[in-house]
């Protein structure tokens, strides 16, 4: 018997029995996982004399302990419960406040340093209190040479502020005062409202998988079997989304045609699914496209279920498929892990219902709620122009209903809901969350992905529209194209940062892709570290590339063509790729990328010495220094630093060099020469004057 059969037959859910189960030391994993006759019996006989009654109690969150439901029927002991529950803070927001107070803390301390425009070595020196050349050594440290009077880059002026127990905070400036900008990005003001407004929603579930695994025959069962009110037909199939009805509880499933409307969904930043089901045919197993399904699932941080189709035909294996899914680190449930299995046939309707019965239990796990009192939001699933109806939005409301006659923005487009249409074509006044329907009104077609919210009236819809709107055309005109090349990361990468390569590759067979992959990860470094967030056989497809332009990654692709449409995809996403014939040139490059994205370090190289012997005050030109090359050979393009016994005095550059009367380029050990130096002439005899060049060192990895 599995647990959640046990907890319908106690009329109580799943996790409640897994609590018990727990206390009676009864080890289980999930809500599928099975149980003895004699550990079934225990536990009625147990909850028997617990309660005295048919009512079985809840057991509280806590551990070891246990809560009785079973209370005498009084008016008002509900909501006083409710009550305290709202009042006692959850852990987390204990562990969310906490930290909030000790930035306000060190933020409003007195060691904080505000910068009020650039920062100068020596009145820096003298916020830290200390002395410039003090600071200057500092520096030379962390191999970053400095003068007295050139400006320091903020983030390497904060790690020298932390050494010396300092913050620092840049200035913020007052805001440009604009009445109207205020109201623009203001919608309708949110309530989250009290934790007995938060009820549960429906689960949204996505299918994902390999071509010709039955995802369409699944989705096309389910839909006519168990739509809402048991209908069949009158299903507008071009919705999006749909919902179903199941045992009292409500399924909403998202239509897309595949993983490359998921990634273009995540892309845009709208996460619309709460379950993502896999669909693998029991004959085929685990295909390229199913792999490429799991790591688009995983990456979008979604609940995963597997649902093994065509269980029907004689060369079905079930429990290769199982085996192939521990192979990819996904463990199926009845074989000790935890993701959920469901074997299925899309054509004789077996398993479906087992299916449905999972993706409630799921979701009831998952603890999905939403407020549906507070003002909506979601996201638009597609979008298009309809002949008759205008511009209209297939959406899914996330929190809060959606109303006809709310005026809402969409992007940079807005509008007031004129009809709201169901997934049976059928007209509604309002949309709860997890509920899909087609919206009437909008001034214009949005992207797919794009948010929605609802605001206060059409006045603050339109402002916040054309503002975003104006914001887009100024980026348009303002901006150049990002783009996402290996030059742009080696340019952008600092020294002091551990930073990624990310890499979508591509193979023409699954052997070579495993060779190529096998070959990436022998490349070890401590500095750089190197992440395939795609691998796959076959041609680059513009899925890869959306992919690719959402994570900032590198297409390689070996033995393998682009399909047509995605050389002017990449060029519009900014997104480079690179074709390879040989493996060892593609890791080569990679291994150079890798090199490359490390900033080279800097080291001074001391060229010469020359000691002043003797200073001549030029009333005109400042002082001179009257020297000897002690030591190599000193030029006029060089560095220059003075030093005076082991302090140093002063980073800067010569601005005259020269050998009687002559300006010289270059003076050799033994001879004499006047320096000048620019910005110091605090020279005295004895003084030592070093030149030296900075050479930049590669680093390894």
């Amino acid at each position: 018997m599995r647990v959640y059969e046990l907890a319908k037959e106690l009329k109580m859910s799943s996790k409640e029995l897994l609590a018990y189960l727990k206390d009676l030391s009864i080890e289980v994993k999930s809500h599928a996982s099975s149980i003895t006759d004699d550990q079934a019996e225990q536990v009625r006989g147990f909850l028997s004399e617990e309660s005295g009654d048919d009512v079985a109690p809840a057991p509280t969150e806590s551990s070891g302990e246990r809560g009785v439901e079973s209370m005498p029927d009084t008016s008002g002991d509900d909501a006083g419960m409710v009550e305290s529950k709202a009042e006692d803070p959850s852990p987390v927001q204990i562990a969310e406040q906490e930290p909030e107070e000790e930035v306000e803390v060190e933020q409003s301390g007195p060691s904080t340093i505000v910068v009020k425009g650039p920062i100068v070595v020596k009145s820096f020196a003298e916020e830290l209190g200390l002395k410039p050349n003090q600071l200057i050594a500092e520096l030379m440290s962390m191999n970053i040479f400095a003068s007295i009077n050139e400006k320091l880059d903020f983030n390497v002026a904060g790690r020298i502020a932390e050494k010396h127990g300092m913050t620092l905070e840049k200035e913020k400036k007052a805001p440009e005062p604009a009445p109207q900008q205020q109201e623009v990005e203001m919608p309708a003001k949110r309530d989250a409202g009290k934790p007995e407004d938060l009820l549960p929603r429906p689960p949204v579930v996505t299918f994902l998988g390999h071509v010709d695994h039955g995802k369409t025959s699944l989705l096309d069962h389910i839909r006519h079997s168990h739509v809402v009110d048991g209908e069949s037909g009158g299903i507008t199939q071009h919705v999006g989304a749909y919902t179903v009805e199941y045992n009292d509880h409500v399924i909403t499933f998202i239509d897309t045609p595949g993983h490359a409307a998921f990634t273009n969904m995540r892309a845009r930043g709208a996460n619309l699914t709460d379950i993502a089901i896999i669909v693998i045919a029991a004959d085929d197993g685990i295909m390229t496209q199913t792999r490429e399904a799991l790591q688009h699932a995983r990456a979008a941080g979604v609940t995963i279920m597997v649902a093994i189709n065509k269980t029907d035909l004689p060369s079905a294996r079930v429990d290769r498929v199982k085996q192939q899914l521990q192979q990819e680190g996904l463990s199926p449930e009845d074989w000790g892990g935890d993701i959920i299995c469901c074997p299925v046939s899309a054509q004789t309707g077996e398993g479906i219902d087992n299916m449905l019965e999972m993706i409630i239990l799921q979701a009831e796990i998952m603890e999905l709620k939403a407020n549906p009192k507070s003002p909506a939001r979601g996201f638009v699933i597609e979008a298009r122009l309809e002949q008759g109806m205008g511009p209209t939005a297939n959406i899914l409301v996330k929190e809060g209903t959606l109303k006809v006659g709310d005026a809402i923005v969409c992007g940079q487009y807005w509008g007031r809901v004129k009809a709201l249409i169901n997934d049976r074509g059928i007209k509604v006044r309002t949309a709860g969350p997890s509920i899909p329907v087609k919206c009437l009104g909008l001034n214009n077609v949005p992207d797919a992905g794009a948010e929605f919210e609802v605001c206060d009236n059409d006045r603050t819809a339109r402002r916040i529209a054309d503002e975003r709107s104006e914001r887009r055309r100024v980026s348009q005109l303002g901006d150049t194209q990002r783009t996402t090349s290996l030059d742009d990361l080696l340019r952008d990468t600092e020294a002091t940062e551990k930073v990624e390569l990310k890499l979508v590759a591509k193979a023409d067979v699954q052997g070579t892709l495993e060779a190529i992959q096998h070959s990436l990860s022998e490349i070890s470094s401590e500095k750089v570290t190197l992440t395939v967030i795609l691998s796959g056989v076959g041609n680059i497809t513009e899925n890869d590339v959306i992919l690719a332009s959402a994570s900032d990654a590198i297409i390689v692709g070996f033995h393998v063509a682009k399909e047509p449409g995605v050389s002017g995809l990449a060029k519009r996403e900014g997104v480079e790729i690179r074709l390879y014939s040989i493996i060892y040139e593609l890791v080569d490059d990679i291994r150079n990328a890798m090199t490359g994205l490390l900033q080279p370090i800097s080291r001074k190289v001391v060229i010469g010495q020359a000691e002043v012997r003797q200073i001549f005050d030029i009333s005109k030109k400042g002082r001179v220094a009257g020297c000897m090359t002690i030591k190599g050979r000193i030029t006029s393009k060089a560095r220059t630093r003075v030093k005076r016994g082991d302090e140093v005095l002063y980073e800067g550059s010569a601005s005259s060099l020269k050998r009687f009367q002559n300006d010289a380029s270059e003076v050799r050990e033994g001879q004499e020469c006047g320096i000048r130096l620019e910005n110091f002439s605090n020279f005295e005899v004895g003084d030592i004057i070093e030149f030296y060049e900075l050479e930049h060192v590669a680093q390894q990895l």
